[in-house]
């Protein structure tokens, strides 16, 4: 977690923003997904949580396991977020995005961007498709082994009744 709150607290270049983020991002998923796995597998609690008739699961979607939990429960999610790497909640909620107007994370546009801020918001946008797939893997193998189906990432998002953006 402080190496998380690092690289978004120390000045640095794009760059070093963008590789510290990602290496950071890697260690803190492993712990959420750990957490979430442990929770899944727990079958007297899952049975419990089912049992128990909620009617929605309130949720903050990028941990992934509320949205597991919700498909799970058959129940509605709500998901509460301030932004989604790699643009998946425009992808799952089938919101345009171009790159050349919609800022991306790790880098401090506005909507108003200059030549030059567009074209690194470009490759931004270029690098998320590689530095996505491994943070979001585990998420796809772990549904698998819960709903004995092959599922996305973005599919469980896409299934969120309300996206609630701050």
């Amino acid at each position: 977690l402080k190496t998380y709150v690092n690289a978004h607290f120390i000045e640095q270049s794009v760059l070093n923003v963008v590789l510290t983020s990602y290496q950071s991002t890697i260690e803190i998923s492993s712990v959420f997904f750990t957490n979430c796995k442990s929770l899944l597998q727990n079958e007297e609690l899952m049975q419990y949580l089912k049992e128990s008739k909620f009617d929605v699961v309130f949720t903050d979607p990028i941990l992934m396991c509320g949205p597991l939990v919700a498909e799970y429960l058959s129940v509605p999610s709500v998901y509460f977020l301030r932004g989604f790497p790699c643009g998946m909640d425009s992808a799952a909620t089938q919101c345009p995005s171009p790159p050349s107007y919609v800022p991306r994370l790790f880098l401090d546009n506005s909507d108003t961007m200059t030549f030059s801020q567009r074209v690194k918001n470009m490759l931004v946008d270029l690098l998320e498709l590689f530095y996505c797939k491994p943070i979001y893997d585990n998420f796809e193998e772990l549904a698998y082994e819960v709903f004995k189906k092959k599922v996305t990432a973005t599919e469980l998002l896409s299934r969120g009744s309300f996206w609630l953006m701050r």
